[in-house]
């Protein structure tokens, strides 16, 4: 059960990895919107205007995050192979 934890975990690490090594930049969206109540103070009988603002995150990863997770993933992979011999399980 551990070994396949493990190997799940580092096969996730190392696809996160290469996904950021491949895009720029990621540009997150919400259907969620927020209502903005504007108030416009030029006259006296102004009401006020009700603004939808949607919500978007712009995520860059930085330059060391691939590689890194690419690197620690690598390790995770390298150490589930390894568990059986290091608990004293043969495997087969």
């Amino acid at each position: 059960m551990w070994r396949a934890f493990f190997l799940a975990i580092g096969t996730m690490l190392i696809i996160v990895g290469v996904e950021c090594l491949l895009i720029d930049s990621a540009t997150l969206a919400s259907d969620a919107s927020e209502k903005v109540q504007v108030t416009n103070s030029t006259g006296w009988f102004q009401q006020p205007q009700v603004v939808q603002i949607k919500d978007s995150r712009v995520v860059k990863p930085a330059e060391w995050i691939p590689w890194s997770l690419i690197a620690s993933g690598a390790v995770v992979v390298l150490y589930a192979l390894t568990l059986p011999a290091r608990w004293g399980v043969k495997p087969g």
